[in-house]
């Protein structure tokens, strides 16, 4: 007998979430988040379906960057043609996972600067515990993009986005692959001026603090650990 399915991981009702919760669900995205699901995806191809995810999602992500006109010529004429304006955006990765996310926004955002938050999620209080952080000096005068794969608890994605806050960014977005309605709420009452950004919203956590359905522990999958 076959086990029963679990609950759809788009199945949420408008209001469900969190303010300032954008999903995106264009079916390119939701088709290789599905081929990511499946526990016999092997590590190269779960590599690059991530790179690929984050290649889509950059593009919403970055929907209301401003522009500015300048002038240039065409083999035609002269014209007035937009170019992005200000400083570039810096790409936060959370360690080790978000470097899955950050090798596809640099495909798109070339000449992004980067930082590094190191986390990890202690196996018994779930809580977030910081062992490296790296961020340009300049930070607090760019856009922040926060990259995680996994919004789970919530835990590790506050922490990031403290240590982004504490040295001066004060524009902010978090992205993810997938995130759990738990994870969603506690970021959401840390940080309620943040976007985050997601691919999917699943059911639930487990009572290892993991997604359901999920796609397992994102950075074992990406670099192949387990």
């Amino acid at each position: 007998m076959n086990a029963p399915l679990s609950p759809s991981p788009v199945d949420h009702p408008p209001g469900a979430l969190p303010p300032n919760t954008v999903v995106v669900n264009h079916p390119l995205i939701q088709h290789k988040l599905t081929l990511m699901r499946r526990s016999r995806t092997p590590a190269n191809e779960f590599r690059l379906l991530l790179r690929e995810i984050s290649m889509l999602l950059a593009y919403e992500v970055t929907r209301d960057m401003p522009t500015e006109l300048i002038e240039i010529e065409t083999p035609l004429t002269t014209m007035q043609a937009p170019i992005l304006a200000g400083k570039k955006l810096c790409l936060v990765s959370v360690l080790r996972a978000g470097g899955g996310i950050l090798e596809g926004m640099l495909e798109i955002l070339p000449a992004a600067r980067v930082g590094h938050v190191g986390l990890y999620r202690d196996p018994v209080s779930l809580q977030a515990v910081e062992y490296y952080l790296k961020l340009p000096r300049d930070i607090s005068e760019r856009t922040a993009i926060v990259l995680d794969p996994m919004l789970a608890t919530g835990n590790s994605a506050a922490a990031a986005v403290d240590q982004v806050k504490a040295a001066g960014c004060q524009s902010i977005k978090f992205v993810c692959l997938i995130a759990a309605p738990e994870g969603l709420k506690v970021f959401h009452e840390a940080h309620p001026d943040v976007t985050v950004y997601t691919a999917a919203v699943d059911s639930h956590l487990n009572d290892h603090g993991y997604i359901v359905p999920g796609i397992g522990d994102a950075g074992d999958r990406i670099f192949g650990t387990k």
